[in-house]
């Protein structure tokens, strides 16, 4: 079984979306019972006295509009114990990738990835282009799918 914590700032836009393409894929390839998918934040920004806010209501549409449901996710931060509990952190921008290495004081077990290779996905929370950051993070996840189970793995 795979682990896989897609990462963001805030955890309402990207990597909620993120992992929700994700879950639909591995539903869509009858490999549901392969992987373990999150997501999170490296902020506390959208989390008051515990609770979370939930997707961000322009990412929720996008994910609708590709026939995708996210009902019932809340922002949640990334925790330094989640190093321990997941295979693959998959950030979203270099901003995520350094914030999560410094939740976990590091990354000796080389877990943490950008989810473009070299780009940073598109933040819709500053340009209001869900459209775009939807194709970045398709584009990465069906990337990712598809190295992680190519050769029947």
């Amino acid at each position: 079984m795979i682990k896989i914590m897609f990462v963001c700032h805030g955890n309402i836009c990207r990597s909620p979306m993120a992992e929700f393409i994700f879950k639909d894929m591995v539903k869509n390839a009858g490999r549901v019972g392969d992987f373990v998918i999150a997501s999170s934040a490296t902020s506390t920004e959208e989390i008051y006295n515990g609770v979370g806010n939930p997707v961000y209501p322009p990412a929720r549409a996008e994910l609708k509009k590709h026939g995708i449901l996210c009902d019932g996710k809340r922002a949640v931060q990334l925790q330094k114990s989640d190093y321990d509990k997941y295979d693959l952190f998959i950030c979203m921008d270099k901003n995520n990738l350094q914030g999560a290495a410094r939740i976990f004081g590091g990354d000796p077990q080389c877990k943490l990835r950008m989810l473009l290779s070299r780009l940073d996905v598109s933040d819709p929370w500053y340009t209001s282009r869900f459209d775009i950051a939807y194709n970045d993070i398709f584009t990465g996840c069906k990337e990712l799918f598809d190295t992680l189970t190519k050769d029947g793995n």
